[in-house]
């Protein structure tokens, strides 16, 4: 389902203009796609970056004038220090179009121990219905042991997407900390330093 939001045309422009935006708790955006002239935009700053912690939401925009259209967020851009978002770009989708999404992937169940599960891929790019965009991709690892892994390509993706990313990925490992351990010839040599030191300062 789509998020609506109400969104102002954005009527000024450069650094300042973008600043009194973002002071005024709102973030400046621009909407493209389709050929169409790209739409400056002013975006509701609360209610957008709820949406936003879902990067791949769909976004119905009513503008002004009363147009509506369907977007996905294409680039997030931030404050490096505050981590609050400066601008938006986004790409105008519609119904029955397919569109590339990078979809986060995340892990259920438990490994055996001691042997960990690690996400190699943090999103595998597929191909999908723009109006219908999973939210993650979610592996269960139940029982796996140590050895095991998981390869884009073996992934079971959700129903009407395409894989777009190298088959050959590896997305999620399994294997149990190493811990490095000094070896007896070296501990010994070790050893054998240590009582020639204390022999020379006697």
């Amino acid at each position: 389902m789509a998020e609506k939001l109400n969104v102002a045309r954005r009527e000024s422009f450069g650094k300042g203009a973008a600043r009194r935006i973002r002071a005024e708790q709102q973030i400046p955006a621009v909407l493209y796609g389709h050929g169409e002239d790209p739409y400056h935009l002013v975006l509701p700053g609360h209610e957008t970056a709820l949406i936003a912690r879902n990067p791949n939401a769909l976004l119905e925009l009513t503008l002004p004038e009363g147009d509506v259209h369907l977007a996905l967020i294409k680039e997030i851009q931030r404050h490096p220090l505050k981590r609050s978002i400066t601008h938006l770009d986004l790409i105008i989708v519609r119904k029955g179009e397919k569109v590339e999404v990078d979809i986060p992937v995340i892990i259920s169940g438990e490994v055996v121990s001691p042997a960990i599960a690690v996400v190699e891929l943090q999103a595998i790019t597929l191909l999908v219905d723009a109006l219908n965009v999973p939210e993650e991709i979610e592996i269960d690892v139940e029982g796996k042991e140590d050895g095991f892994q998981l390869f884009a390509g073996d992934v079971t993706l959700p129903q009407g997407t395409e894989l777009v990313s190298d088959p050959e990925l590896l997305v999620i490992s399994v294997a149990e900390p190493r811990v490095e351990e000094e070896s007896e010839d070296e501990a010994a040599e070790g050893e054998t330093e240590a009582a020639e030191e204390s022999a020379e300062e006697e």
